[in-house]
């Protein structure tokens, strides 16, 4: 069986060097608190259809935060018409091909995810690294891809239980984040979102402790400062993914560092979602 070969790093930035000047302006200066809920393979379209209307009864428009849905491609569409009365709920897809088309059974492209309403695409997940076998070179040229296709990509970096206890976490962040932003221009390095995700802690019900959460976000933000430089590393949005729940949250957002979070079981009931997006712990930041 013949494969395509892959499309050369440079030809993709080429593509399209940077996202259009309004979401480079929004994605640059927008240090809010970010919610956003990965909804994996969970909620169809209809499923979709009846969770807005039960979480936009609890969650009213807030302007001093941000709230994005990943659910399934075959939902995007749903809950974008769904959603078109609030603006202020913003969509993303959960991963996009390496390639802008062509024979590529069941994947969706970047430029197809655009056309259905998203605006953002997770990049690196950890299901998507251990599952489908996205490496860190995968993982950048779908960054790449979503950034000439005016997606903005929030990247997926984590550690497992095993490097954890080897003592490698920083290790493990700093070559995760290097691989991408040595490839990035640096004008774009600012319209990347990160989100650390502990891989022992995925829908595992275990959690990062304020500590540890507070030691890794610091690891990604040195790794940041230095592949980039300080000034993108401060300014850098990074959220904290791994078993965020309603009980949680306060704690969670109170970590100095931690942006916002990356939520998956606890953002399929509209209820405990609507709870999470509304932490009153983001008044204190």
């Amino acid at each position: 069986m013949c494969r395509q070969a892959a499309e050369p790093l440079s030809s993709i930035w080429r593509t399209e060097p940077c996202l259009d000047l309004r979401l480079w302006m929004t994605m640059k200066h927008d240090k809010r608190p970010l919610f956003a809920a990965n909804w994996k393979m969970n909620n169809g379209p209809q499923s979709t259809r009846e969770f807005l209307v039960e979480f936009t009864r609890s969650y009213e428009h807030a302007a001093d935060r941000r709230v994005i849905f990943f659910p399934p491609s075959i939902s995007l569409e749903a809950f974008s018409l769904a959603a078109s009365h609030r603006p202020d709920l913003e969509l993303g897809v959960q991963d996009v091909h390496a390639e802008s088309a062509g024979a590529h059974t069941g994947a969706i492209s970047a430029t197809m995810a655009l056309e259905a309403g998203a605006s953002w695409s997770l990049v690196g997940h950890s299901e998507r690294r251990n599952e489908f076998g996205d490496d860190d070179d995968m993982v950048v040229r779908k960054t790449l891809r979503a950034l000439a296709s005016k997606l903005a990509p929030m990247v997926c970096v984590g550690e497992t239980l095993e490097e954890r206890d080897a003592g490698r976490l920083s290790e493990i962040l700093g070559r995760q984040v290097a691989a991408i932003l040595s490839v990035v221009e640096p004008g774009s390095h600012s319209l990347l979102t990160w989100a650390y995700e502990p891989i022992w802690a995925i829908g595992t019900g275990r959690t990062a402790s304020p500590e540890d959460a507070l030691d890794a976000h610091n690891m990604i933000r040195a790794a940041i400062a230095a592949t980039a430089d300080d000034q993108t590393a401060r300014n850098t949005v990074i959220v904290y993914g791994g078993s965020v729940n309603p009980s949680n949250i306060d704690t969670l957002m109170d970590v100095p560092g931690v942006d916002g979070v990356l939520v998956g079981g606890a953002s399929l009931q509209p209820a405990d979602f609507a709870a999470i997006c509304n932490s009153s712990a983001i008044g204190l930041r």
